[in-house]
């Protein structure tokens, strides 16, 4: 069994969808734990509030509650990549997060995140994922490192005053040349079914992204990827409203049966530039991974 050493948390919505007690929350909030296992969390004292007193059987459900509990997983894959730091200072912390690892502890991964693996190499408990990345998808993520300033950072991804550059690969028609060209997609992204997936719908647009073709080879093309904001899946989206998906992606355009991880043909899609004013000192700030997806010969 592997238990997260640092507890997630969640909090009880406004409006009650028809449960009395905390754990009858727990149960229908997610569906995928057996009822069984979140009452025995309760009973050995892994659920508690933001005050540190447990949670019991009992306790009733209220509203905007703020409810804490420990990950577990009989058995936890171990990803065999390695992150690494790209800046530190007291308030930031950027790092690059190679493909397969998540950002923050779900599902069958507890310990083998970006964050709990930094919060172990670097002895900072606090840290705080301040955005996300798919676990298929490799690049350059920022935590916050004090608690003072975690809102100031947070707002940057907030107000859409992050500016981020990814690269992806796909392939292509060989006989069309579209090097150089540029490409503005606006359009209705929407939950799908099933709802981890999501789906281009009519309607008036809630997503854009500014797509440019760097280079072209042997049927398959590089391409430089401007989100300007940020939908769940948009840039796989977006890719895909071109005709081009990215290449080795599993969800677009057809959601492919679920299988282990293959470590040999990763999601070509990397988060490869972080550019913004800093908030407190107000001066511009660049972070690149200086590793590029790169076509084959």
């Amino acid at each position: 069994m592997v238990i997260s050493t640092h507890p997630s948390h969640l909090s009880l919505p406004q409006t009650n969808p028809g449960v009395t007690t905390v754990l009858a929350y727990l149960i229908i909030k997610f569906p995928y734990i057996d009822a069984h296992i979140w009452q025995q969390r309760v009973l050995d004292g892994k659920v508690h509030y933001h005050d540190g007193s447990k949670v019991t059987l009992q306790s009733l459900f209220q509203p905007q509650q703020r409810i804490y509990y420990y990950r577990e997983v009989e058995n936890e894959p171990v990803i065999p990549f390695k992150e690494n730091i790209i800046f530190q200072n007291q308030h930031i912390l950027v790092a690059y997060k190679p493909h397969f690892l998540a950002v923050t502890p779900g599902g069958i991964y507890v310990n083998e995140c970006l964050q709990n693996r930094l919060r172990a190499s670097t002895g900072i408990d606090n840290l705080q994922a301040l955005h996300r990345l798919d676990r298929i998808t490799a690049g350059l993520v920022m935590f916050s490192t004090n608690p003072d300033t975690l809102s100031d950072y947070h707002g940057l991804f907030q107000t859409r005053k992050m500016h981020k550059t990814y690269q992806a690969i796909a392939s292509i028609n060989k006989d069309k040349p579209i090097k150089g060209l540029e490409w503005e997609i606006k359009n209705r992204i929407v939950q799908g079914d099933p709802k981890f997936c999501m789906r281009v719908a009519q309607g008036d647009a809630n997503s854009h992204s500014v797509i440019r073709c760097l280079q072209q080879l042997n049927g398959q093309a590089l391409f430089e990827l401007n989100p300007i904001t940020g939908k769940t899946h948009q840039l796989r989206l977006h890719m895909q409203t071109l005709g081009w998906p990215i290449l080795n992606d599993r969800y677009y355009p057809v959601l492919q049966p679920l299988c282990a991880d293959d470590y040999s043909a990763p999601l070509q899609l990397l988060a490869k530039q972080l550019a913004f004013i800093d908030p407190i000192t107000q001066k511009p700030m660049s972070f690149s991974y200086e590793g590029n997806l790169s076509l084959p010969a």
